[in-house]
């Protein structure tokens, strides 16, 4: 099983991102944050939201599907109880790379939807958040990791 920190870098090494759960009401929404996020750090972002055409004043996708030319990777920040969808949509489209975001709390991880999406051979990284790696990283977000690695909402491996 490879470190978080290696699954991290090798996750935004690619450049085409969605990411699931941005919401039309941001506020401090975690999926809100990563997608800003990405986004000022260069990468082409992608919002997914069934119940919205526009967020953050960008377009919005029904699902990944309907993304044109795909994506590389997904960031899944909805309810848990929707991973697994997310994760079935991802092997369909031979999407390889998963990160169910999580900060305080459950988050988006679903136990079920990991174990499907590395039994179809994609890498999860079930926990923590992009913005805690890498070119993504503040401050702030390198603290939450150190605290949330202690109580196991970022992973060791992946």
């Amino acid at each position: 099983m490879p470190a978080i920190k290696d699954a991290a870098e090798e996750f935004l090494s690619h450049r085409r991102i969605a990411v699931t759960g941005v919401s039309r009401n941001p506020g401090s929404h975690g999926s809100n944050v990563v997608y800003q996020r990405l986004r000022e750090r260069g990468y082409e972002v992608f919002a997914v939201n069934p119940n919205t055409d526009q967020v953050e004043g960008d377009r919005c996708y029904p699902n990944l599907h309907a993304i044109p030319d795909g994506v590389d990777v997904v960031v899944i920040g909805t309810r848990p109880e929707h991973a697994q969808g997310t994760v079935e949509e991802c092997a369909e489209l031979g999407i390889q790379r998963v990160w169910m975001h999580r900060a305080p709390g459950q988050g988006s991880v679903s136990p079920q939807a990991a174990a499907y999406g590395r039994g179809h051979g994609m890498t999860v990284i079930d926990g923590g958040c992009p913005c805690m790696f890498g070119p993504t990283a503040d401050r702030g977000h390198q603290v939450m990791r150190w605290v949330f690695t202690l109580n196991g909402h970022v992973p060791r491996t992946v």
